[in-house]
């Protein structure tokens, strides 16, 4: 946020909710920023008060969740803020609820002639059991919108991209990357940790991670998986940014799809007598068919039977376009019924549970329907899924029975076979039969950029797994030297096998001896042996390049050789830190254009050490162009 004390926060947030004591309150406090609140009646009676009180004391932060936004949207009329003038403010934030692409956008779009600039608009994910914050979009980029195909994400969770002419895409709000020294993932059912643009149940650990519940180890055992914490939440990560699609609690299973019920309540919000923002969407379990039902319980202030009639016609028609399935039943309710929290927020499961009690009343299936859709929708769904996750487990399971067969022949190779000529043969066959046998797709592009075999040069790679030794050998038909670090030395399977295909070991932690490390490596690339750089030094488990080590672009200066920036997608996917369940993919190799120091070095200020940032500089953007992942130059390794 670089937030300082000449910040204004206008809040109209309860200082009994998170976000409004601990981002508000305790946020302002600690940067000694002015702190504007007001009461949030006042705010929830005349929306343009909050809008108001942001001119008049000239705010630049203020949060709220998704509804009030909307809320101004529908309630603040033009003559209600003549002359408003929004230009301060650099930040909103948008979040504690499911974010609507179709909020952000108008209100963006409607605020804008009052001064709102489209940056200030910052979806984040965060909740208390994370002291509020986990994940923020880049600082002024405004909201970004994923596109999915709808029936394919609803029938297996895969967020494909849609096409700019479907009309039916779900569309996701990004909510960013976690916060520094935070983590999230995303899993399956059985905690194993599942490839980009997969939906599953987000889990997420870092220092502001809560200890657990008061007094309630139970409940605190159920939380925590590991030193992971479960969110509760479904969510998706596309290019690094976490995609949050709904609460695990919420979703509705009908005929193997998903039901997320917050697209179906904004929907459902705009038509025409039917309250907007005063909708819930919910499950309800029958005890008697043991199916689960789709529930809408609507406000509305009509009272004549013809009228509600026809807007349960409308509800229907609405959830059919959308869903593809008609609602079980369809409860129209007075005002207030809803059951919300003290932020706004809707309570489905209590809403849920009132239904359940028969206090709003409620339309029941006839129990033979609910049988047959039992038997036809309900059985064939879970025995995709379990058969979905069986074969994972086979797949990871022969991914491994691959490498327990080719890894101990590539190292008996590199140990036995007398001449490095033979070596890399045998090797180079292993990867490339790893690769091929676990039916993994790759593709190399760009080796017309290798100089040639007779020159020596430094490849740079970005890491992204523990499989991207084994795809550069497999990719590039060249031998040359992996540097690696010196912590390898102390395993004897990884001394021996790198130590004779010539690896040169270097010291990460002791100054000193890096420096010594660093001249014997320039000097081995003067002698004519092609370098392996792995220059981000590890690898994490959220997509993303990391700052690169300077180890590289010294000895490439030094030696007066080129540097060949080399570009990995795909391997994180497949098997990500700290994970050892291989997935299916597929993996790009690009090998990027040649860069001599000789032609970044100024004349004026030829010293080696200024050319060999700029040669860091433009390996990385090359890289960085080709690897599909954000770049966290800003940010520190995990």
């Amino acid at each position: 946020m670089r937030a300082d004390p000449t910040d204004v926060f206008v809040s109209w947030l309860p200082l009994y909710h998170d976000m409004g004591l601990i981002g508000a309150w305790l946020g302002s406090l600690y940067y000694a920023a002015l702190l504007v609140i007001m009461s949030p009646l006042a705010f929830l009676t005349r929306p343009q008060r909050w809008l108001w009180a942001i001119h008049r004391y000239q705010g630049s932060l203020s949060a709220a969740p998704n509804f009030a936004y909307e809320l101004c949207l529908r309630k603040i009329n033009e003559e209600d803020i003549q002359g408003l003038d929004l230009g301060s403010l650099r930040i909103a934030f948008n979040g504690a609820e499911p974010v609507s692409p179709d909020t952000v956008e108008r209100f963006c779009g409607y605020f804008g002639k009052y001064g709102f600039h489209r940056g200030a608009m910052m979806p984040v994910y965060g909740l208390a059991e994370s002291s509020v914050g986990l994940a923020f979009p880049p600082l002024y980029r405004g909201p970004a919108i994923g596109r999915i195909q709808r029936d394919t994400f609803m029938r297996s969770g895969r967020a494909v991209p849609a096409e700019e002419t479907d009309t039916k895409a779900l569309r996701f709000v990004a909510c960013g990357r976690p916060l520094p020294e935070h983590q999230i993932r995303v899993v399956d059912k059985a905690d194993r940790e599942l490839p980009e643009c997969r939906e599953g149940r987000l889990q997420f650990r870092g220092p502001s991670v809560t200890s657990g519940y008061f007094r309630d180890p139970e409940q605190t055992r159920r939380l925590f998986h590991g030193d992971w914490l479960d969110s509760g939440d479904l969510a998706y990560i596309a290019d690094g940014e976490v995609y949050i699609t709904g609460r695990t609690k919420d979703i509705i299973i009908r005929a193997g799809r998903n039901i997320y019920p917050h697209e179906l309540e904004e929907a459902l919000g705009d038509i025409a007598k039917i309250r907007k923002g005063c909708v819930a969407v919910f499950g309800s379990r029958d005890t008697e068919s043991t199916t689960e039902r789709l529930v809408i319980l609507a406000e509305t202030r009509e009272k004549d039977p013809e009228i509600l009639q026809q807007l349960r016609t409308e509800i229907n028609a609405v959830t059919l376009d959308l869903i593809g399935t008609p609602a079980d039943d369809i409860v129209l309710a007075p005002p207030h019924t809803v059951l919300k929290t003290s932020s706004g927020k809707l309570r489905r499961a209590a809403s849920r549970e009132l239904y359940e009690h028969g206090q709003i009343g409620q339309t029941r299936r006839a129990v033979y329907w609910q049988v047959t859709r039992l038997l036809f929708s309900g059985l064939a769904p879970q025995a995709r899924r379990t058969a979905g996750a069986a074969a994972a487990a086979a797949y990871a399971g022969y991914a491994w029975l691959l490498f327990g067969m080719l890894a101990p022949v590539a190292w008996t190779a590199a140990a036995v076979l007398p001449r490095e000529s033979w070596r890399w043969p045998v090797i180079r066959v292993a990867a490339r039969l790893l690769a091929f046998a676990s039916g993994t797709r790759l593709t190399v592009h760009g080796l017309d950029n290798l100089p040639p075999s007779d020159r020596p040069c430094v490849f740079v790679v970005n890491h992204a797994s523990y499989l991207d030794g084994a795809v550069v050998v497999a990719s590039l038909p060249r031998t040359f030297s992996f540097v690696a670090k010196a912590e390898l030395m102390q395993s004897v399977i990884s001394r021996v096998f790198l130590s004779r295909l010539r690896a040169e070991f270097v010291e990460r932690f002791e100054k000193q001896k890096g420096i010594i490390d660093a001249r014997r490596v320039a000097r081995a690339a003067s002698a004519g042996r092609p370098l392996m750089f792995f220059p981000e030094g590890t690898f994490t488990r959220m997509p993303g390049l990391l700052p690169f080590y300077m180890g590289a672009f010294i000895a490439a200066v030094d030696a007066r050789v080129p540097v060949v920036p080399i570009a990995i997608r795909g391997t994180r996917s497949i098997l990500r830190a700290y994970s050892w369940f291989p997935r299916h993919g597929a993996i790009t190799v690009t090998v990027g254009r040649p860069i001599s120091p000789q032609d970044l070095e100024a004349p004026a200020t030829a010293d080696a050490w200024t050319t060999a940032l700029r040669l860091r500089e433009a390996a990385r953007e090359q890289i960085l162009s080709y690897c599909g992942e954000p770049d966290l130059a800003e940010e520190r390794s995990i």
